[in-house]
């Protein structure tokens, strides 16, 4: 396709997918038998030692002590679903410019667990192990001022007395301070370690390129009704919740790469990508990148109000820090973008510009961005990979603060109008969309993180789990490291990686290749195409009846 020819994949590169076709040994890292936090850091010394000089620690044949890993399997960490309420949020506006807006904030939200969770080392994925799930999450709902955020409603610590819903999907008053017009970042009040009685607590259980159709807009799953105008919200109105639903598969071992699929069919909102990271010891931390495969996150909007859409997202430059501490946390820097492209009036894009930390002192999390216009046909646009390279009269929308707290934003003498509340007449919850506006100088909240928390999936039985099923696959490792048996633990993460060594020994022997089960074998445009059996998968999770299945 015409949008696909864009994208480059380098002269030469090939998957490989077998232990066989890497050179050299596996580097193992023996159990200190101390358990204890002094233990585990000798060995995070040790293993950094083992890794200075390495130019891809990511695509090393390293075999880890059961007792450093979380007892999480790697394709349920990765998800970027950490609110699939506000994914499925996306496409509620019929105003193109709040639609990128929602996007932004999808991004600021999708890796909450890095905001509020430990930074951990989850299992490495086997070929062929594939994980899924889903969410079903109540659709958000929005204030009479469109220059607020949307009002989640599961997983935050907005005490619910400070959010008044009106009946039937009306109009949503909020009483809580999120202004967000102070230069300096605004808080709840509510820390994540809070006490009081009125918090709802949480339930813990590379370039830019055009996009293609590739793997997206394959399945007909109920599509979004109605013709589009107005905010979601009133469409929905009768429904409590709606299921977003994730299926992944490791389609190679060396170099490790997954491909993922996830989709909102009652709001037209679909996911896909590659996973795959680049990763190097930099001084004292590790230097996370994209791998060559991983191309970023493509979201397409398949009904409703953006009909048509399809918006690119690249990945940052992440690094790991307070390694020989043993403290662990993430700075981020290099910039996001956002292309949106088959727009049907504006084309808009946004640059999300990580500051770097200062080597000295504490690290700050700041950012800052823009959106702006751009030319589809042209191309001057990929230059602009800074908020300083985006022509001032390009910029409709800024905004700044810090990823793990609070984000503000605000319109810009470019900001194009807001639609006219005629169009969303038939909606009666967004009688008021078009007013109050944001003035040049007026702040208001993107997103404020400190009061939002991951929310948990469901996952079907056990007992109901395919072999190779990431939760029944490392069921024996998970259990025995629950039980803190770390030397069975250890055994049994072996047994697992021999037997992926055996396989693909075999699979040497009679010269055959591995095949992925929900994803076509060609992943070169960065964008996965689910199978016969990857789209049966999605449909059989959007069937599931799971009101009874604990959530995690």
């Amino acid at each position: 396709m015409a949008d696909e020819a864009i994208i480059k994949i380098p002269s030469g590169e090939v998957l490989e997918d077998d232990d066989s076709e890497t050179p050299g040994p596996t580097i193992s890292l023996p159990d200190s038998g101390d358990v204890g936090e002094g233990g585990k850091l000798s060995m995070i010394v040790q293993l950094v030692k083992k890794c200075l000089g390495v130019k891809d620690i990511a695509a090393m044949r390293l075999s880890l002590p059961a007792s450093l890993l979380e007892p999480l399997p790697n394709l349920e960490y990765w998800h970027y679903l950490d609110r699939p309420d506000l994914f499925a949020a996306i496409n509620d506006s019929n105003d193109p410019f709040e639609r990128i807006l929602a996007v932004v904030r999808f991004i600021f939200t999708k890796d909450l667990k890095f905001v509020h969770g430990k930074v951990c080392k989850p299992y490495n994925s086997v070929l062929g192990e594939h994980f899924r799930g889903h969410w079903d999450v109540p659709p958000v709902f929005y204030s009479s001022d469109p220059t607020q955020p949307p009002i989640l409603r599961v997983h935050t610590s907005v005490p619910p007395s400070q959010v008044t819903l009106a009946q039937g999907g009306e109009t949503v008053s909020v009483k809580s301070n999120r202004s967000g017009k102070s230069s300096k970042s605004t808080r709840s009040g509510l820390s994540l370690t809070s006490t009081s009685k009125d918090k709802t607590s949480p339930t813990l259980s590379t370039a830019p390129s055009s996009l293609g159709d590739a793997g997206l807009s394959k399945l007909s799953l109920s599509p979004l009704n109605g013709s589009g105008s107005g905010r979601n919200e009133g469409k929905d109105k009768d429904k409590a919740h709606i299921r977003v639903v994730y299926v992944t598969e490791q389609v190679s071992h060396h170099p490790p790469v997954s491909a993922y699929y996830a989709s909102c069919p009652l709001r037209g909102v679909e996911m896909a990508g590659i996973d795959q990271i680049s990763a190097k010891v930099s001084g004292t931390a590790v230097r996370v990148a994209p791998g060559s495969f991983n191309k970023g996150i493509y979201i397409n909007l398949t009904s409703g109000p953006g009909m048509g859409e399809k918006y690119h997202i690249t990945h940052p430059v992440a690094n790991v820090n307070g390694i020989l501490r043993g403290s662990f946390y993430i700075t981020v820097g290099d910039s996001t973008i956002v292309t949106c492209v088959g727009a049907k009036g504006v084309a808009y894009r946004a640059v999300i510009e990580y500051k770097e930390e200062s080597w000295l002192g504490r690290a700050h999390f700041l950012v800052e961005g823009v959106i702006h216009t751009y030319n589809e046909g042209s191309t001057e646009h990929i230059e602009w990979t800074k908020v300083k390279h985006v022509p001032t009269a390009r910029v409709v929308a800024v905004f700044d603060g810090c990823w793990r707290n609070h984000i503000r934003w605000r319109r810009t003498a470019a900001s194009p109008p807001a639609p006219s509340t005629s169009s969303a007449a038939s909606s009666p919850s967004t009688s008021s969309f078009s007013a109050p506006s944001l003035s040049e100088t007026e702040y208001a909240t993107l997103v404020d993180l400190s009061t939002l928390f991951v929310v948990p999936k469901k996952v079907r039985p056990l007992e109901r789990q395919l072999p190779n099923e990431s939760r029944k696959l490392w069921d024996g490792v998970t259990t025995r490291l629950l039980a803190k048996e770390y030397g069975e633990a250890t055994k049994a993460k072996l047994a697992i990686e021999q037997k992926q060594r055996d396989e693909a020994g075999e699979r040497k022997r009679k010269g055959v290749q591995f095949i992925p089960q929900y994803f076509e074998k060609d992943i070169s445009s960065g964008i996965p195409v689910l199978t016969s059996a990857g789209r049966k998968a999605v449909e059989e999770e959007l069937k599931e009846c799971s009101e009874t299945w604990p959530s995690s």
